[in-house]
């Protein structure tokens, strides 16, 4: 089963994501040779295991009523040698199975990441961070347990009901009887335990990821917390929330806690004992074949034991998986179209009757203009009035309701994706930065980037200064989200990450809102050199840039209100005029900044 992404990428392993179960069994099945290491190895274990107790009644015998000298001893050297091939063969299986588990975990996390690098914008909107950040880690270790030690119980729990039997019946037929009722008893049982266990080891899981997402947001937003007071407030919640979770384990272990078998087991033992003293009293069984046949009932203890983790420690893996492929298969919104147009840009942006909207409700509408290779478009208009959101439709962030955007005379939707972003370049207002070094901060659009590259850009976008007042200069580790750098110098690195990447089409999305008066001067030399040859989309609210634009668009409630030059505006447009009504200022002659 494929799956629809923004991106994708092709892996030599094909996984069934049909369900929860299919998918983690051809996890595994991808490891089918270590599968059958576990496969021969269990049987070889529990069958020695099982060997055993047959030579122990043996042994038992030999003490009671002796035969010949030294039988002792090689009926212990025998039993002896069994048991070390049960010890062999259950560490060969143990040491595969963590190895399964571990390659499962490994692969189910890959899997899960580049799933989410290839969904949506829209997808990620409606995603808490924190919830998927617990299905990224703990739903993925449950999956580890549930290979090892949850199918290593299921291995014991299976071939210790099996093995034990087949001893039983080569001592006498009728000693499978007590044993037989027994296990009926407890597969009809496991039905209705499972019924009740699951959804509460689902609903487990789910608290798990609110608990987890409601951490992150406040650890994200800690400044706001903080200088609001609203620290008990946070506490309250997140308390509310670790009850929620604490109160669903104490819900599945008052469900183990019902666990009947281990009962049921006690009277199997107990009868079999009994059955075994009257078939003894008949003379149908010896003391060797008393003992041996109890040590057998002795050992369906073991996975009986073994189920009560074994049951949990699965449907906590199958749990963890369904969280995890939930978010594997949602199709995103977009395709990649991988076979789509693609070619170098010129820069032409045309809007055609283009209309968008959320599922609340319409942002706009009825948008049309044409912006020409190398020039500059500012866009203008309040806070809401759809300024990012026009923007973001360029690029495929987001697709049209209704009408086109073409590049080049092309429809974006029949773009490649990656040749259509590759050659767009968006600075945000608010500026994201990994926690990495500058130098990689800058190098992220131009993986590969030489360091004399990586100095170039800075200077362009004039942040070559600060960076090298740093002890480490480039090579300085950014805090999380560029907490360690002010405003302004986040955007100059944002800035000469775009340089870098030379692209066709730059977007700046108010870029300039954190730089002080004084470094405006030289970073719009900058952008006014980044410009050249390029078509540029500006959205700020500085007279200084809209003045020079090439073209103005005026947005108000998602329709375009005036669009035509800076004169043009001012002429024509009272709410254009209005917008510099509250500068108490005589405005400068209208010129570029020099490059």
């Amino acid at each position: 089963m494929t799956t629809r992404g923004e991106f994708t990428i092709e892996s030599a392993y094909r996984y069934n994501r049909s369900g929860a179960v299919r998918w983690i069994a051809s996890h595994v099945w991808r490891y089918k040779l270590l599968l059958f290491v576990v496969i021969a190895c269990y049987p070889i274990a529990w069958a020695s295991f099982s060997y055993a107790r047959i030579l122990i009644g043996n042994v038992a015998e030999e003490i009671i009523r002796p035969t010949v000298p030294g039988a002792l001893l090689s009926l212990s050297l025998v039993a002896l040698t069994v048991l070390l091939m049960d010890s062999v063969a259950s560490l060969i299986s143990s040491l595969t199975l963590v190895n399964i588990a571990q390659r499962l975990e490994r692969d189910t996390r890959q899997e899960l990441y580049e799933s989410l690098l290839g969904k949506s914008q829209t997808f990620h909107d409606r995603q808490r961070v924190g919830d998927i950040m617990a299905r990224a880690t703990d739903d993925v270790q449950q999956l580890n347990t549930l290979i090892m030690p949850g199918l290593l119980f299921i291995f014991d729990m299976l071939m210790g009901l099996i093995m034990p039997m087949i001893f039983l019946a080569t001592i006498r037929l009728e000693l499978l009887l007590v044993p037989a009722l027994f296990i009926l008893s407890f597969v009809l049982f496991i039905r209705p335990y499972q019924a009740r266990l699951n959804p509460v080891v689902g609903a487990q899981r789910g608290a798990f990821g609110a608990m987890n997402a409601g951490l992150e947001e406040t650890i994200s937003g800690i400044e706001v917390v903080k200088a609001s007071a609203q620290e008990a407030f946070e506490r309250v919640k997140f308390t509310k929330n670790a009850k929620a979770f604490r109160d669903y384990f104490a819900q599945q272990g008052r469900i183990e806690a019902t666990y009947l078998p281990t009962m049921f087991y006690a009277f199997a033992l107990g009868l079999t004992f009994w059955h075994c003293i009257i078939l003894y009293n008949q003379g149908l069984l010896t003391i060797a074949d008393v003992v041996a046949a109890t040590g057998l009932v002795i050992l369906l203890r073991f996975p009986i034991f073994f189920s009560l983790f074994a049951f949990t420690l699965v449907q906590l893996g199958i749990a963890g998986g369904e969280r995890i492929l939930k978010v594997i298969n949602e199709e995103a919104d977009l395709d990649e179209n991988a076979g789509g147009y693609a070619a170098p840009m010129r820069g032409e942006i045309t809007f055609e009757n283009v209309s968008f909207g959320y599922e609340d409700g319409k942002v706009l509408e009825g948008i049309s203009f044409t912006v020409k290779p190398g020039q500059t478009l500012a866009i203008v208009g309040q806070t809401g009035s759809g300024k990012s959101t026009l923007t973001d439709l360029i690029n495929r962030t987001y697709d049209v309701t209704a009408g086109r955007v073409l590049i080049d005379g092309v429809d974006v939707r029949e773009w490649s994706l990656e040749s259509l972003r590759s050659q767009i370049s968006r600075i945000e207002q608010d500026v994201f930065l990994f926690s990495r070094t500058l130098a990689e901060n800058i190098a992220f659009s131009k993986p590969g980037a030489t360091q004399a590259e990586i100095e170039h850009a800075a200077k362009e976008a004039q942040a070559h200064q600060f960076i090298s007042g740093f002890e480490k200069g480039y090579e300085t580790e950014v805090g999380e989200r560029g907490v360690t750098l002010s405003g302004g110098q986040r955007q100059r690195i944002a800035l000469a990450r775009a340089f870098l990447s030379d692209p066709r089409i730059l977007i700046l999305d108010d870029s300039t809102s954190a730089i002080d008066s004084a470094t405006e001067d030289e970073i719009q030399k900058a952008i006014n050199r980044a410009q050249e040859g390029r078509t540029t989309l500006l959205i700020t609210h500085r007279l200084s840039q809209i003045r020079w634009a090439d073209h103005i668009l005026l947005l108000e409630d998602g329709r375009v209100l005036a669009a035509g030059d800076h004169e043009t505006l001012l002429r024509t447009s009272a709410a254009y005029r209005r917008i510099f009504a509250r500068y108490d200022m005589a405005l400068p002659p209208l010129e570029r900044v020099p490059a």
